[in-house]
């Protein structure tokens, strides 16, 4: 079995440069092996879903290669299409369609046999627990009930890769978690491969067998989150004085262990310059120095760690910019 034949998802320099907009991808490389959930982590605005669009032959790439299930993007689109399914942020639902009656059009789109179209429709709503809302118009379901109907229609047609572009955003805690069950028992089960792409660093935690981190269209770090986390390295000390004008004394008594990294505006937090320094040491400092405090914590490094020493920011909302562009995206997407 050659290299390729164990490849999912691989991509070359891949770019995407709009004519009003941002260089939104900017020559990322991505591989991702078969059977696992990769976690494409990032900002709104960092070029996640329009390398998803490139990635499901909705958006031509402006140069690089991309292979998806041993296909050319570009080339073997269809092929591509044929192997996939997609659960993108703007579902394609038809308000005065019920829940079976999407389920039906999708199996018949991917020339599903007549035989096997209701059951395999009935299989997808039951498991994503719409089995009582089958026969309900979409325009009555809660965001989190089209999120669930969206993926059953993605997997219709059995496909070998899964992409789903931030499936839980706007998602209550339960939906949330009953979403990550079923991506579970796909890979679980059918050893499928997932593409995720996502704005919750707990997500990306949860899911993903490896991570890729990408902003401003370039991919900044990518391994497993353990490896990820690795190269983070220390833990961080946060230590809050009982009376807030000790502050720049217990502030400066954690200087002396490590660099200042940004934490509680009450308190003072270092990330640890050695590998031998304890917190014992840490708290005989502070005691040496009289000093009290109603807070000492020992943080070991997390996913949002990594995304601060990689980004030099927090996930939050889009620019304007980053809207329009993603705008003119998807209107060359309906274009193509």
């Amino acid at each position: 079995m050659s290299d390729r034949s164990r490849t999912a998802i691989e991509a070359d320099g891949l770019v995407r440069v709009f004519k009003k907009g941002p260089r939104a991808v900017d020559g990322i490389d991505l591989h991702v092996e078969p059977g696992q959930v990769y976690g494409f982590l990032g900002p709104n605005g960092a070029g996640k879903s329009t390398t998803v669009h490139m990635l499901t032959t909705l958006l031509p790439p402006t140069d690089g290669t991309a292979r998806v299930a041993d296909f050319d993007i570009v080339r073997e689109g269809e092929q591509v299409r044929r192997a996939i399914g997609a659960a993108l942020q703007e579902a394609a639902l038809d308000p005065f369609l019920t829940g079976r009656e999407h389920m039906r059009f999708q199996a018949t789109l991917h020339n599903v046999p007549r035989e096997e179209r209701r059951r395999r429709g009935d299989e997808l709503l039951e498991r994503v627990g719409l089995s009582e809302a089958a026969d309900r118009k979409v325009g009555g379901y809660s965001g989190g009930m089209k999120r669930r109907l969206d993926l059953a229609l993605a997997l219709v047609h059995k496909p070998r890769i899964l992409f789903l572009d931030e499936p839980t955003t706007g998602l209550d805690p339960q939906s949330r978690t009953a979403l990550w069950e079923e991506v579970r028992r796909l890979v679980a089960e059918r050893g499928m491969t997932v593409f995720l792409t996502t704005q919750y660093l707990e997500e990306a935690d949860v899911l993903a067998r490896r991570i890729g981190i990408i902003h401003h269209g370039r991919i900044v770090a990518q391994g497993t989150p353990e490896e990820l986390k690795a190269q983070i390295g220390r833990p961080s000390v946060e230590a809050i004085p009982v009376d807030p004008e000790d502050l720049a004394r217990v502030t400066a008594v954690l200087g002396r262990f490590g660099e200042p990294v940004p934490g509680s505006p009450q308190g003072a937090t270092v990330r640890l310059s050695g590998s031998n320094v304890r917190l014992a040491d840490v708290v005989r400092a502070l005691d040496s120095e009289e000093l009290e405090v109603e807070h000492l914590q020992l943080h070991q490094p997390t996913l949002n760690d990594v995304f601060l020493a990689k980004t030099g920011r927090s996930l939050e909302g889009a620019s304007q910019e980053e809207e329009e562009a993603r705008q003119e995206a998807r209107e060359e997407a309906v274009a193509a």
